[in-house]
């Protein structure tokens, strides 16, 4: 009875097989002109989504929510990684914000809670509003990967070259199928999927942010490999592969699309940056506390919108309600703790501090030459002023001091001049 089925089965697959060659050649399009096709369908707000009035939205960029879930079988899972792309396809950049799985966040219908609990909570659709409300921007799509589709992408790609920054070794036989290794050693590494896993998963004294500096580290060694030319034989593969290892709305032109402007952004390099704040325990459990005015000014400014006095008014009433939402037995995380990290400067915010150093100094500069050139001109204009003062003193002083041919007219000096040495020797005689 299954016989009656085989031709189909067959036709079938030579679809799928000219439908993988119609994407290669789409993929190969998108490389060559992604901002052109971004600028017409990425950047395209979905229409099933309805825009939230009171959240900014970035009209010609595109903002994606990515996601690594830990998922178990007998456990639904957490987002072990978030991460918000905004691509620019008009002026070919891209930007990654990073937020700390700690993040302490509102969650609809769960209170105060750590961002990473939103997904146990409601899955990609309540982590998506989640991530808008602390981040007050509209989020466009989203993309989801777990564990083992991470290690198959990166297999599809055939590995990935990266430079460990130090000693890295864990071990946990309680973790995972079999238990976890972790075992690096300080270069440049080649690392497959497995060993991929291993390294963004990696814990130590600098706790989830130091992490999430590696990950970056990690995405930028990945981009770096995607739009390499030795990626173009094994591109049916990986989109296969990436196909079918990941959860997006995103279409598969959108997806391709996406390729297309990372490529096309490497040159201007990937800016990247993590929620601002602080560590903070409360009621013993330790959370990321986001300091939400710099963020959202910083994510504003990223996507290149003007604050609206609506809006302003708005983000203050966030920040009071989550200001009043700590209780007042909250504490400092102790150093011993390393389970958060501590804050260290991103790329961004080390280049903006550069940038500002060098206009600083630059400014700097600027204004003692100024100072030099006026106090020189002060100088100038005193000597003149000194030696015009001068001249007008001398000028009587010659005019007095001329003869004149009328000796009956006294002298304005007689009375203070001494007496003449013939004068004083006729009196004495």
């Amino acid at each position: 009875m299954q016989d009656s089925n085989i031709p189909p089965r067959k036709t079938n697959k030579k679809r799928r097989i000219w439908l993988w060659v119609l994407m290669l050649f789409i993929f190969l399009g998108a490389a060559l002109g992604g901002a052109y096709f971004a600028s017409n369908s990425l950047t395209e707000k979905p229409v099933e989504k309805k825009q939230s009035e009171e959240l900014i939205t970035a009209k010609d960029k595109a903002t994606i929510m990515i996601m690594g879930v830990d998922e178990r079988e007998d456990d639904v899972g957490r987002s072990d990684t978030l991460m918000i792309a905004s691509i620019d396809p008009k002026t070919n950049q891209a930007s990654l914000l990073s937020v700390p799985r700690d993040t302490r966040v509102k969650i609809k219908g769960h209170g105060f809670d750590k961002v990473n609990a939103a997904y146990a909570y409601g899955k990609e659709r309540l982590s998506q509003e989640t991530v808008e409300n602390l981040l007050g921007v509209n989020v466009d799509h989203y993309i989801i990967i777990n564990t083992k589709s991470f290690k198959k992408i990166i297999d599809a790609v055939g590995g990935i070259d990266i430079d460990v920054p130090k000693r890295m070794h864990y071990e946990d036989p309680w973790d995972d199928d079999g238990g976890l290794i972790i075992d690096f050693h300080p270069g440049m590494q080649h690392m497959d999927g497995a060993k991929a896993v291993t390294y963004v998963r990696y814990r130590d004294e600098e706790g989830d942010l130091g992490r999430i500096r590696r990950q970056q580290d990690f995405v930028r060694a990945f981009m770096e490999k995607l739009v390499s030319p030795t990626i173009i034989p094994k591109l049916p593969a990986v989109i296969k592969e990436v196909m079918d290892s990941i959860e997006t709305d995103l279409s598969v032109r959108q997806l391709l699309e996406f390729a297309g402007t990372l490529k096309e952004s490497k040159h201007n390099g990937l800016k990247t940056d993590m929620v601002p704040g602080k560590p903070l325990y409360i009621e013993g459990i330790s959370y990321w506390i986001p300091d939400l005015n710099k963020l959202r000014l910083t994510v504003a400014d990223t996507l290149g919108v003007s604050l609206s006095g609506k809006y302003k008014t708005k983000m203050e009433a966030d920040i009071r309600e989550y200001e009043n939402s700590i209780p007042a037995g909250a504490s400092e995380v102790p150093a011993s703790d390393t389970s958060i990290g501590r804050a260290k400067a991103s790329d961004s915010s080390r280049n903006r501090r550069r940038e500002e150093t060098v206009d600083k100094e630059k400014r700097s500069s600027e204004d003692k030459k100024v100072e030099r050139t006026e106090r020189s001109r002060s100088e100038d204009r005193e000597e003149r002023s000194e030696r015009s003062s001068r001249e007008e003193i001398d000028r009587p002083a010659r005019s007095q001091t001329t003869p004149t041919t009328d000796n009956s007219s006294p002298r304005s000096d007689d009375s203070t001049a001494p007496p003449t040495p013939s004068a004083g020797i006729s009196k004495s005689r």
